[in-house]
C-alpha cells in the first residue's frame, strides 16, 4: 500500500468532475486500500478519489472511533435527504479550516462497494455529513465554495500562503 499525495485547495484539479467506475478490477482495489492508508494516515474520516487526483466516483469513509470500520462508495447517488445538519465541517483538501454548510441530517444514498455490489444505506449525522461532502469532491466543489465570496478568497489566499511556506 502507498500513501498518496492530498490536493490543497484551490488547486484547480479539485474541480474536475469525476468519471463512474465501469470496472472493479485490482486497480480500483489497489486505489481503494491506498485511499484508505491516506485518509487514516492524515488523519482524516473521508477521502474522495477526486482529491488525490484520480477523477473516478470513489469515496473511503470511516466515522468510527477505533478507525476499524472503513465503507467504500463507488458511483454514488444521494436518494434523499432529511433535516438539517449543523455540523462543523473540515476538509484534509483544506487542512486548518472548519464551518458550517448546508447539509442533510440524514439520507439515504445507493452506490457499489468495492467488488461492485449496490448497496443502499440510511445514515444521519457525521456519516451522513461526510458522504454528502465527499460527494460534492465528485462533482468539482470543496466545501468552502458553500461560503460568501469574502471567506473564500481569504482561505484561498491563506492556503497559497501556507503551501509558499511548506516549499
Amino acid at each position: 500500500m502507498a500513501q498518496l499525495p492530498i490536493l490543497q485547495y484551490p488547486d484547480p484539479r479539485l474541480h474536475i468532475v469525476a468519471a463512474p467506475v465501469t470496472r472493479f478490477d485490482e486497480e480500483l482495489q489497489r486505489l481503494v486500500r491506498n485511499m484508505a492508508e491516506t485518509m487514516y494516515a492524515a488523519p482524516g474520516v473521508g477521502l474522495s478519489a477526486t482529491q488525490v487526483d484520480v477523477h473516478k466516483q470513489v469515496i473511503v469513509i470511516d466515522v468510527s472511533d477505533t478507525r476499524d470500520a472503513l465503507q467504500v462508495f463507488i458511483n454514488p447517488v444521494l436518494l434523499e435527504g432529511w433535516g438539517q445538519s449543523e455540523l462543523e465541517e473540515g476538509c484534509l483538501s483544506v487542512p486548518g479550516i472548519y464551518d458550517q454548510v448546508p447539509r442533510y441530517d440524514r439520507i439515504r444514498v445507493e452506490a457499489k462497494d468495492a467488488s461492485g455490489e449496490r448497496f443502499e444505506l440510511e445514515a444521519d449525522g457525521l456519516l451522513s455529513v461526510c458522504i454528502q461532502h465527499e460527494m460534492d469532491h465528485l462533482k468539482g466543489r470543496v466545501f468552502v465554495e458553500y461560503l460568501s465570496r469574502l471567506k473564500q478568497t481569504r482561505i484561498a489566499a491563506r492556503m497559497r500562503k501556507q503551501q509558499r511556506r511548506a516549499g
